[in-house]
Formats: structure tokens, sequence, C-alpha cells
């Protein structure tokens, strides 16, 4: 069986089917969406090829060179389809929902797969997320220092059944120029994005979204311009955590990387640091001061910090002074402010 399923139903089917993106490689590491595996009728090579045929001299013979290319691995298409899908039921897409993906599906159907393809191709999924960002949703902002330890807190409140999605663990990078040690390499910019809506759409309308504060760049990722608008008018609860106990947080956080690659990240901030107070950070380090120059840093990032809160809606803004760095307990503090306030109502 072989049928075109617009994006709603495929949205559904996509919690018990596989997904089958028979797109390049090339293509599918730009970005795909989230589990779908990778099936590509053609290769990075090949791909260039038909398509050059196609503008310089017609479809006829585009298709003629595609079926040339494709012939000789019809049956490790269906061997593939097989090791994916056993059952023989699956979704599957290519750029705009047109012949590759048709084609594949044929194959596949006479294997006897019900195939379901998807109308428009991945175009229509990157239109769908460019929409989701429109979706009501309120959102809460959890802000505080550098150290404060807001990661942590949301996750302990994702545990207290609060809604969150965790921006930094999609980007691979905590956001400041420390963010990338102990992260792999960051997506793509639009494979984050797709991650990020995956993470968006099973958010329920009816229940306050927790966001971490967070600048329209992460590392080398940035945030959806509509997503990241919304995250400037929304609700911001600003922990305020002693000094001396995030320097304590960030110690044990960061003491353990390799020193070269601490005064790596210390020199990307140089000229914002100062340079007496870049050299001194550094020379702490080196002599396992950690402490020290933390502290040094923080002075740079408790200023950016205070000034990005000048930029926020005033009325929108709640302090929320605590006297630990335990993570849970903070956590617990907020839920009671928030509550106290009728910020969220369970």
């Amino acid at each position: 069986m072989l049928q075109n399923l617009d994006f709603t139903r495929f949205k559904e089917l996509r919690k018990i089917l596989p997904v089958l993106d028979v797109r390049s490689e090339g293509e599918y590491a730009a970005g795909h969406m989230p589990g779908a595996l990778n099936l590509p009728l053609f290769d990075d090579e090949e791909r260039k090829i038909v398509g050059t045929i196609y503008r310089q001299t017609g479809k006829d013979e585009a298709v003629l060179q595609g079926l040339d290319f494709a012939g000789k691995k019809l049956t490790d298409y269906v061997r593939k389809s097989l090791q994916f899908a056993p059952q023989r039921s699956v979704l599957m897409h290519c750029w705009r929902g047109g012949m590759r993906s048709a084609s594949l599906g044929w194959l596949l159907s006479l294997a006897g797969f019900d195939v379901h393809l998807l109308a428009g191709g991945y175009k229509a999924y990157r239109q769908f997320i460019r929409n989701e960002w429109l979706r009501d949703q309120e959102i809460i902002i959890l802000s505080g220092k550098t150290g404060t330890g807001k990661t942590e807190i949301l996750h302990h409140l994702q545990q207290s059944d609060q809604q969150i999605i965790d921006l930094e663990h999609f980007a691979h990078h905590k956001g400041s120029a420390f963010g990338s040690l102990g992260e792999i390499q960051q997506p793509t910019i639009e494979q984050f994005e797709n991650d990020v809506a995956d993470a968006w759409s099973a958010i329920s309308a009816s229940k306050p979204l927790w966001l971490e504060d967070e600048s329209k760049a992460i590392g080398k990722i940035f945030i959806p311009d509509n997503l990241h608008k919304r995250m400037k008018n929304a609700t911001v609860i600003c922990l305020d955590v002693p000094k001396k106990l995030r320097i304590e947080r960030l110690t044990k956080e960061y003491a353990g990387y390799p020193k070269e690659m601490l005064i790596h990240s210390i020199l990307k901030i140089n000229r914002r640091l100062g340079g007496q107070n870049a050299k001194m950070a550094v020379s702490a380090v080196e002599q396992d001061d950690f402490a020290t120059a933390i502290d040094i840093v923080l002075h740079y990032y408790d200023k950016a910090y205070e000034y990005d809160l000048t930029l926020k809606l005033k009325d929108k803004l709640h302090f929320l002074p605590v006297s630990t760095a335990d993570a849970g307990e903070n956590a617990r503090e907020v839920l009671s402010y928030c509550r106290k306030h009728q910020l969220i109502l369970t």
C-alpha cells in the first residue's frame, strides 16, 4: 500500500512508525526529523549529477540517469528497509514529497510494505516548525547569574511535574565562553530547531513551559527568532544566589578540566575581561587557584547579566533571593514563590 499523508496525520504516526528520510547523506546531516533514519535514494554526488542534468538537459534525461543510479541498488533499499522496519510499515519523505520518495515508496510497496508518504516532504515539515513558535504557550524564564545552577534547577522542576525544555541540552553548549567544555560537537542550527520544535510540540498549552534564560546565541547555535521574542516577553524568575556559593559550584564543575582548556576559554573573552584581569585569571588557573580565576571571570558575567536585566520588561521580573546552592531546595523555593504569587496554579 502506498498513500500520501498531510503533516498532521504524519506527525501522529511518527509516534509508532519509523521515518525513512530518502534525501542524500548531506541533506540529512544538515537537518532531519528527530529519530528519522537515512535511506538515501541517491548519494550526494549522484544527486548533484542528476540535478545538473535536470537543469541542463531536462526532466526526461534526469529521470533516466536517476534510474541508472538507483537500479543498481534496488535490493539494498529493500534489505535496509527490512532492517529499519521489520513489520513492513513505514513513513517516508524526501525534500518536496516528489520523485525520490514516490519512487522508493513504490519499490517498497511492491515488496509488501505499507508506505505513508509525507505530502510536501521535508519542506512541509520545516514550514510546520516555523508555525509552531506561533502557538499559544505561556512561558516562564528561570534566570540568575552564572553559577546559580539554573539547568539543574530546571530538571528538578521537571521532577515536580513542571514542563521544561532544556535548550542547552539540544545545543550541546552551556552558553558561556566555557560552554563547550564536556560537550559533543554542536548540531547545525537547522537540526537544533528541529529538535527543539519536536520537544515544543509535545508540550501542553494548558500549563506553563519553563525555559532557562538564554541570549540569542548558544555557542554557534541561534534560538529561532519567534521563540526568542516570546522568551523576551515572558515572566522571569530571577534567582539571587550568593557569589560565594556560585564560586563553589563553578569550582566543582570546572576544576576537573585540563588547564589548557580553561585557559583557552578565558582567552576567548580576553578583551571583555580586560587584559590585566585575563592575565590574573590565567595565572590563577596555572597555580590551581580555580576559585580566584572564577571570581575574576564572574565579574564580567555578573555585569553582563545585570545589563541584560535592564532590557527585560520590568513588570515581568520577579526577584527571589535564596541562601543555598542546593538545586532541589531552590526548585522548591521557586515553585513556592510562583504559587504564592499565582504565577502557576499547581
